[in-house]
């Protein structure tokens, strides 16, 4: 059996809750799981094993154990720890926004003036902020999970499987627009305007299956006095708990995505389908939904459909339509697939 060590002491629980699905079933590999406390406890564990971390414990718990390959699931912080951590060993790094991996030191010092200064002078005076562009080159390989996102140095990380769900038998047609409700990544003001100017024949709920921040939730509950016939929304004020997403998405007839075509990440520009992925590719496969990405967005994916004009007609459409998500993300399948690229990762290394 071979050995991983994955280390998510940063941001993305999702993605190492991904992992850690999908390599329950490995009888190739076994992993440990080095967390930090936040990650930890956003988490499902069952039987895993799973270290307590952080920045100043991970060299030296390293140290205890012999790996084959070790994950880094984010650098977006602590880069001088994982600037070492990836010149020691045989590592790949998850890369969530290749425009902020390739940040030219000049750069960066820049994009510490243009956010949040307390919080961005702390990352360049005490977690090596200018290390950034050397941890992702030391490191020996780069990973996405968007395929579409691949090249010769970015490799394709595949994780996501369909699970297996019944469709949903909905008394009334169920549209789900998944994500934190903030205008900064989504165009919401795209969405309100879209539902109160709706004209539905049959009835129709939204559900906005993220948290609604302040201005949004203002707007989500003026939205709800001023619904058109037959439409009804559904929102959250707190942060939506694992149960309900999955309760949610598992409703939906159909996904809307508004994405929005552009974001910031560090005060550096991404495109998502260009430079960065969107979740929602991930939450379409995971739970097997056909979704409207918006025209403009480079999908090549038969799942992802672009938002036409008469949207209410397309929704309509897509809660008939089937995609067979089991054929190409059965969990079986995707799982050999990522077998396929953990033993390259670690072949790799042994011809060097």
């Amino acid at each position: 059996m071979k050995k991983i060590a994955y280390i998510e002491i940063d941001t993305h629980a999702e993605i190492a809750q991904a992992f850690m699905d999908i390599m329950k079933d490995s009888s190739e590999f076994t992993v440990d799981y080095y967390f930090s406390k936040k990650i930890g406890d956003l988490v499902e564990q069952s039987g895993e094993m799973v270290f307590l971390s952080d920045s100043s414990m991970i060299m030296e718990q390293l140290k205890l154990k012999k790996y084959d390959l070790i994950i880094i699931g984010t650098v977006h912080r602590y880069f001088n720890t994982f600037h070492a951590l990836v010149q020691k060993y045989n590592t790949a790094v998850i890369v969530h926004n290749i425009n902020f991996s390739n940040a030219s030191k000049s750069a960066l010092m820049a994009s510490v003036f243009k956010g949040d200064l307390i919080y961005r002078l702390k990352l360049w005076w005490k977690e090596g902020l200018f290390y950034t562009s050397k941890a992702y080159r030391s490191a020996k390989n780069l990973l996405v999970l968007d395929e579409e996102l691949s090249s010769q140095k970015l490799k394709f990380l595949p994780l996501f499987y369909s699970k297996s769900f019944e469709k949903p038998e909905n008394m009334k047609l169920t549209i789900v627009i998944p994500g934190g409700v903030s205008q900064k990544r989504r165009d919401y003001d795209h969405v309100f305007k879209t539902i109160r100017n709706l004209k539905p024949e049959e009835e129709c709920e939204f559900i906005f299956l993220g948290k609604a921040g302040d201005k949004e939730l203002k707007q989500l509950e003026q939205l709800a006095r001023q619904l058109p016939d037959k439409v009804s929304i559904r929102y959250f004020s707190d942060r939506v708990s694992h149960l309900d997403f999955e309760k949610g998405m598992r409703q939906a007839d159909v996904l809307w995505c508004p994405i929005r075509r552009k974001t910031e990440f560090f005060s550096r520009e991404e495109i998502y389908g260009i430079t960065k992925m969107t979740g929602n590719l991930g939450d379409a496969i995971k739970y097997g939904k056909t979704a409207i990405f918006p025209k403009d967005y480079p999908a090549k994916l038969e799942f992802i459909v672009p938002e036409q004009e008469n949207i209410l007609k397309q929704f309509q459409e897509l809660k008939n339509t089937h995609f067979d998500f089991q054929r190409s993300y059965n969990k079986t399948a995707v799982l050999k697939r990522l077998e396929t690229v953990l033993d390259s990762l670690i072949s790799i290394e042994k011809v060097i």
